[in-house]
């Protein structure tokens, strides 16, 4: 089963994640934010209060999204640009 083992906020909608499998990057969720749950998201600071529940990133509104879908978002980075769990602003599952 595919899930996001840590994430950090970097900017706008833009999130660097990573997932189980090994697989990470960043994804850009500004394109994702149609319907009426994701309007909220719409508003960067309130973007930026994600947290990791139930294998993915998800918001105090109830929004969430699959993580095979950020994956489906995701742009690969290099090595150097993996998440470092020593950071204060990132979130491990």
């Amino acid at each position: 089963m595919l899930h996001v083992t840590s994430a950090e906020y970097l900017e706008g909608y833009r999130v660097r994640v990573e997932f189980n499998n090994g697989e990470f990057g960043i994804a850009d969720f500004s394109n994702s934010l149609d319907g009426s749950i994701f309007q909220p998201l719409r508003d960067p600071a309130y973007f930026h209060s994600f947290q990791l529940e139930g294998h993915t990133l998800a918001w105090a509104n109830g929004a969430d999204f699959a993580p095979e879908y950020i994956l489906g978002l995701l742009q690969r980075v290099n090595s150097a640009e993996q998440i470092d769990p020593s950071k204060p602003t990132s979130m491990v599952f």
